[in-house]
């Protein structure tokens, strides 16, 4: 059995930055990524749109906005070192009618209170920014950007091989075991002991939470979101990220316009509930976790409490017409014929037992044991922060 300092589930994002992390500040000592997949960043940070957040949208101390705004200095600082393509290309938050109006200036005071680099900015320059956008007022966030986060995964496992750590495929972890001063983690490809374990399982975070003995307080329900993209005559309608002001009773941005750092433009997304937590096409189905998530009281009570946008999403993921129109009240000239189906991604939202939409970060821990329960969008952007501080929790049981 092979022994290492620290343990990390999860070869996405989030798990990388931590082991490289704990390499940086623990330079010696053996950590080991084990993934379930042949590569990393397969699931949720392979299907990234790609942008770098400000941190607009977050409460003001909330962990989400603290760890933004440091992690998205880190990550572009990393992509320097790194010689990583990315941009700052700025986007617009936009008001569609005078209705957002308000929503829209409680963001722009957020952003403020956040340290955010963003005006509000009237019709008129919103049309200089992005001339086929539909807007009363916007916000314009001059520091938002684009990068590719399968890239920056890539680049991060080199690190850790470089500092002596591991990175193991195929060991999916479906045991963890106590012993005294250290834990085993039981995969198929062997059981791998350590004297910490951070689990950064994403989609399936809860989960082994439970197995290493611990209790997340919330459940993971796996939303999908579906993505057209504009086909390459159509880029122009994009020049950059175009946003609505989004619904505060509702937990997801809402269609947007993402321009990515191949020069491609995302139309999306809408959200829907995926029938298994790697469900990445309408019809399919995994059994075991489509009765989880239908049997947890949690889904219940959010099914009640939204079950109007639940219909609308599902309606547009069903109806092309019905996208189309969405994504017209942002750009107007978007027709069908300028679309084209691209790849969707799964977003691991955790739900409490009462129907809430767990919004900020959560870490769950135990005497060994770090878990992740948590850690929807901006948690790429945010990634080195959110290691730098799984690390700083551990820092004291390596002393």
């Amino acid at each position: 059995m092979a022994t290492f300092d620290l343990a990390v589930v999860g070869g996405g994002i989030v798990g990388l930055a931590t082991a490289y992390q704990f390499t940086r500040r623990f330079p010696g000592r053996r950590v080991v990524v084990l993934e379930k997949e042949s590569d990393v960043a397969r699931h949720q940070t392979g299907h990234n749109s790609g942008v770098l957040h400000s941190g607009i949208y977050y409460k003001p101390g909330s962990l989400k906005a603290v760890t933004c705004r440091a992690g998205k200095a880190a990550m572009e600082a990393f992509c320097r070192e790194e010689g990583i393509a990315h941009e700052i290309c700025g986007k617009v938050i936009v008001a569609v009618t005078d209705a957002d109006l308000p929503a829209l200036e409680r963001i722009h005071e957020r952003g403020v209170a956040n340290g955010v680099d963003c005006e509000m900015i009237d019709r008129g320059r919103l049309g200089e920014l992005e001339p086929h956008a539909a807007g009363v007022r916007a916000i314009h966030v001059r520091e938002a950007g684009i990068v590719n986060y399968r890239q920056v995964c890539e680049r991060l496992a080199h690190r850790v091989w470089e500092a002596g750590g591991e990175v193991v495929f195929g060991a999916k972890v479906t045991a963890v075991r106590t012993y005294p001063g250290e834990l085993a983690a039981v995969t198929p490809v062997g059981h791998f002991a350590a004297r910490q374990l951070v689990n950064c399982a994403g989609l399936h975070s809860d989960r082994v939470a439970r197995i290493a003995g611990h209790d997340p307080g919330a459940k993971i329900v796996p939303f999908r979101g579906e993505y057209y993209a504009l086909k390459p005559e159509s880029f122009h309608l994009c020049r950059n990220l175009i946003y609505p002001t989004p619904d505060p009773q509702f937990p997801f941005l809402g269609v947007h316009f993402t321009r990515m750092i191949d020069g491609t433009v995302e139309c999306g997304p809408n959200a829907v509930l995926a029938f298994g937590r790697e469900a990445y096409r309408f019809f399919s189905l995994d059994p075991r976790d489509l009765l989880d998530t239908l049997s947890y009281r949690g889904f219940v009570r959010m099914a009640r409490r939204h079950w109007r946008m639940g219909l609308g999403e599902m309606w547009r993921s069903l109806s092309k017409a019905a996208f189309v129109r969405a994504l017209q009240r942002l750009v107007p000239p978007i027709r069908a014929e300028h679309l084209e189906p691209a790849p969707a991604g799964i977003r691991a939202q955790a739900v409490a037992p009462d129907g809430s939409l767990v919004d900020d970060f959560l870490l769950v821990e135990g005497e060994r044991v770090v878990n992740v329960c948590n850690a929807p969008s901006p948690a790429a952007t945010a990634s080195l922060r959110i290691g730098e501080t799984i690390v700083g929790r551990l820092a004291p049981r390596f002393a």
